[in-house]
């Protein structure tokens, strides 16, 4: 772990029993405990992870020891947990996870009593106890477990839903990826009357199904199986289901495309003009509300930073094209299950997403990553902002990484803050030019880690 900083983009994260020791679990469930009145319950939540059990009795330890009461609700999706924190009264919650990161790694991320992620000060005020080992000793805390998780969870969104509206005639495919929503998300899609004919779904922590990330790559075989048994939409959770993507019989229906659309629905539904999200984002999201007088606001990477950035701006939705929805209808955290039959429930066919687009200009939006070890991460960005100039851009932001805007393109160098890599994102009207930013982003960023070895 970095000597200087605990928290990344979103939360703690690390090889299991390397970066992330049981120790070291321990001791910032400590520093957490200690944040927190004595006697404060505080629940916990892991994934399916295979490290889940050895990290979550580390960190259960940790808050006991400073007089934390701890309540263990078990596997559970994200969401659910975030939603749960707030609905039962707790403190505070943690979930061990590290959502759509490979199998080794695990994470612990933390929400307040209110269901939001902890602020950067929060964060920093953990990292002074954790560093300065000054944490509070005294009386043990209890530990107890929990169940009727789901239902309490289904409750709440049978609550905020119009559920009888759906269109039940959809045959949706469910995927969780062999994640924490495996057996939670296609029954409670089950429950709200959805035809669901899902896959990948037993929970197992090595995600032999298809991996954690559901990206285009990594979802060939649940498009197959969806053309297979015929049916509408694929609806596909991350790891620990914090994020969702979409498929459709003709394949992948992209990262930018689903978040423009929902963010259009829910500024008719709500009236409200703005839209908080990332300096990832692309410009179909710009354009899918400009008619609607919509406004975009990019802030930092991160659902905690678009959370905060939704509240700040009582904005009508959060969102991270990679599939973060933050509704604030049910609260700032990233809530894909509710996003998900949010969506349904306004669709008129399972072709609309596709169908609206077309009507629009084409972009096109790559990604790709490079290998850099965390401690030369700061370096490396320093020589790109540096050399900046070398791209000839209309404007540079440095908000959160480096973004290059052009008339016609963007591309964003950006060190990731949960992998050893650094992203470079290109968008344009030509795929000519985003290639041409792509690659030349790419060769920078691996001539700088070189130097820098």
């Amino acid at each position: 772990m970095n000597t200087k900083r605990l928290f990344g983009t979103s939360g703690i994260r690390g090889i299991a029993n390397e970066d992330l020791s049981p120790d070291l679990c321990r001791r910032v469930a400590s520093a957490i405990g200690t944040t927190l009145p004595p006697a404060s319950a505080v629940c916990i939540a892991t994934d399916t992870r295979t490290s889940r059990d050895i990290i979550k009795d580390a960190i259960t330890a940790g808050l006991l020891s400073c007089g934390i009461n701890v309540v263990d609700l078990g596997m559970l999706p994200t969401p659910a947990l975030a939603l749960l924190t707030r609905e039962s009264g707790f403190a505070a919650g943690i979930m061990v996870t590290a959502s759509h990161n490979p199998p080794e790694f695990n994470g612990i991320k933390l929400f307040t009593g209110n269901s939001l992620g902890y602020s950067h000060a929060q964060e920093a005020e953990i990292e002074r106890i954790f560093f300065g080992k000054q944490f509070r000793a005294g009386k043990i805390g209890t530990l107890e477990q929990a169940d009727d998780m789901r239902q309490r969870y289904l409750s709440f969104i049978k609550s905020k839903l119009s559920w009888p509206e759906f269109d039940h005639h959809l045959k949706i495919v469910v995927d969780p990826g062999n994640g924490a929503a495996s057996k939670f998300a296609s029954d409670i899609f089950v429950q709200m009357g959805f035809h669901v004919i899902p896959v990948n779904d037993e929970p197992d922590g090595l995600f032999p199904g298809r991996g954690p990330e559901p990206k285009a790559d990594t979802l060939q075989g649940t498009i197959d199986f969806l053309r297979q048994n015929n049916a509408d939409l694929a609806v596909c959770f991350d790891g620990d289901a914090d994020r969702v993507v979409f498929c459709d019989r003709e394949g992948f229906l992209g990262f930018n495309e689903p978040i423009a659309f929902m963010s259009r629905l829910v500024v008719k539904k709500t009236r409200k003009k703005r839209i908080a999200t990332t300096v990832e984002t692309g410009t179909l999201l710009d354009l899918a509300v400009k008619d609607l007088g919509g406004e975009v606001v990019r802030g930092r990477v991160g659902d905690t930073a678009v959370a905060h950035l939704a509240r700040e701006l009582d904005a009508a939705l959060g969102v991270e094209q990679v599939g973060v929805y933050i509704i604030p209808e049910a609260g700032y955290y990233p809530d894909s299950i509710f996003a998900s039959l949010s969506l349904l429930g306004q669709l008129g066919s399972a072709g609309d997403i596709r169908q609206y687009f077309q009507g629009m200009p084409r972009l096109f939006f790559e990604k790709t990553k490079v290998f850099c070890p965390d401690e030369l991460k700061e370096s490396v960005m320093t020589g790109t902002k540096e050399r900046a100039h070398l791209f000839a851009p209309d404007d540079i932001n440095t908000l959160d990484g480096l973004r290059l805007e052009f008339p016609d393109s963007w591309v964003l160098i950006r060190a990731s803050g949960t992998e050893p890599v650094i992203r470079v994102i290109a968008e344009s009207t030509s795929q000519t030019r985003t290639d041409e930013l792509r690659s030349k982003g790419k060769k920078l960023v691996q001539s700088l880690v070189e130097a820098n070895k």
